[in-house]
């Protein structure tokens, strides 16, 4: 019993890390995922790879060949708009629901959210940028507070893992908007504050637009 619930636990650290390095682009899209390199990587069993990576390939995050193996999920101006588009479908869905119930706890998660993420994009404009996965986390906790009061778990889970694959576009074809970005989070937080529906999902939807954009103006990384 004991020795199964290690084996879990080691199985899901390693599906996390390897999860984490291809969100983060540390693992490129399109790169082989090769059974015995991974193995000394993440001192992980061939077997519990194969499970890994055929539970990655179900989210989308890696691509399975058959018996050629796996790669990681190519990357294509055409996915980030699709991704982008549902990102933006739940998240505004998921505001209103958190506008109409969020409470003095909930303001609070906000303020505290955005402090963080406004500090590190203080940081990120003075052009040091060897933390911009902390920026990257705070903006995510950012949004997930915005809707945190949505009272839906199923619809967090699931905005949740669309907002990974965005984010992984974010690290690998998109570098930091500047003032214009932050500029949208406090103005976000403005309205959340004032339960601003109308103002907020009209931010909201340019600060999406404006990071595709800016991701299909460097275009390098994507494949069309």
């Amino acid at each position: 019993m004991l020795s199964d619930l290690a084996t879990e636990t080691v199985a899901e650290n390693s599906y996390k890390r390897i999860r984490a390095d291809i969100i983060f682009g540390r693992l490129a899209p399109g790169q082989k995922l090769k059974l015995e390199k991974l193995k000394e990587t993440y001192d992980t069993s061939v077997s519990t790879l194969r499970e890994i990576l055929n539970r990655l390939a179900s989210e989308g995050l890696v691509v399975a060949e058959g018996q050629r193996g796996f790669h990681v999920a190519p990357m294509s101006s055409t996915d980030l708009k699709e991704i982008a588009a549902l990102r933006l479908l739940l998240e505004t869905h998921a505001l209103e629901q958190s506008f109409e119930r969020g409470d003095v706890d909930w303001e609070a998660r906000l303020v505290s959210a955005h402090y963080k993420l406004a500090r590190m994009e203080s940081i990120m404009a003075s052009g040091d940028t060897s933390q911009t996965e902390d920026w990257k986390r705070y903006d995510w906790e950012f949004h997930q507070a915005l809707i945190s009061a949505c009272g839906s778990r199923l619809l967090m889970e699931t905005h949740a893992a669309i907002f990974d694959k965005y984010l992984r576009y974010q690290m690998v074809a998109l570098s930091y908007r500047g003032k214009i970005a932050a500029d949208e989070h406090k103005r976000l937080l403005d309205a959340a504050l004032e339960r601003d529906q109308e103002t907020a999902k009209k931010i909201l939807g340019l600060h999406i637009q404006g990071g595709v954009e800016h991701a299909l103006a460097r275009k390098s990384p994507l494949q069309d």
